[in-house]
């Protein structure tokens, strides 16, 4: 397994992923490809079964995160956020959808935490939830007293 940063190239690929979503955004995935936003998880053989697309705004939220159904519960897609997280110091946010109790499972493994319930989110009117990642604090903040 190799995670690394998406490249143009990755697209075809991607894009076959991309059929297992609710919602996808073509032109995001297409820019975070070129910029090498995208990261991308490959097997040894070199096939891209795997990907996260961030977007940067106020933090970075998780607009994309897909894993193909056959290389599932492999640990791929808890590699692809913490090689996000490993990079990223602020705020981190994603939506799931309410119905989805693994994956939300795996996102608050992680820390993250529901801040809000979208009704009727996506198309087909299910609901979604946005779960966030709080930058850790560093410093004398996070000491106990008996630390100091």
């Amino acid at each position: 397994m190799t995670i690394r940063r998406g490249r143009p190239a990755d697209e075809p690929a991607v894009r076959r992923l991309q059929r297992l979503l609710h919602e996808p955004s073509t032109t995001l995935c297409s820019h975070g490809l070129r910029t090498g936003e995208a990261l991308v998880d490959e097997t040894a053989e070199g096939v891209v079964v795997g990907y996260l697309l961030p977007v940067a705004g106020d933090g970075v939220h998780v607009a994309e995160l897909v894993v193909h159904p056959d290389y599932r519960r492999e640990g791929r897609a808890t590699r692809l956020l913490q090689r996000l997280l490993a990079r990223v110091d602020g705020r981190v946010t994603l939506l799931v959808a309410a119905d989805n109790d693994g994956a939300r499972r795996l996102y608050e493994s992680l820390e993250f935490r529901p801040t809000a319930r979208r009704p009727g989110f996506y198309d087909d009117g299910t609901d979604a939830i946005l779960l966030a990642r709080e930058p850790r604090s560093t410093g004398a903040t996070d000491q106990t007293d008996d630390e100091r």
